[in-house]
């Protein structure tokens, strides 16, 4: 998947945050729903502006920023 498809960034709109195209959802607000519980039919029925590639899309982004920073382990100053 191409993410770049789905997930673009404008200094005009939240403060250009990754945010899905053509919406003002944005990579970190949809990952947190994710993160809180919400399963993807959930954030489809809630957001219907949102297709499932576009959730997908989220996650690419998500996994490929993951892998380009380092993880830093919480409490004990680890780098992993």
């Amino acid at each position: 998947m191409r993410w770049q498809d789905h997930i673009h960034s404008d200094a005009a709109v939240l403060a250009g945050k990754p945010v899905v195209r053509g919406t003002r959802l944005s990579v970190e607000f949809l990952l947190g729903l994710m993160a809180e519980g919400w399963t993807e039919p959930e954030i489809l029925e809630n957001y219907p502006q949102l297709s499932p590639n576009a959730l997908r899309a989220v996650f690419a982004f998500a996994a490929e920023c993951a892998g380009d920073e380092l993880v830093h382990a919480v409490g004990d100053g680890a780098t992993r």
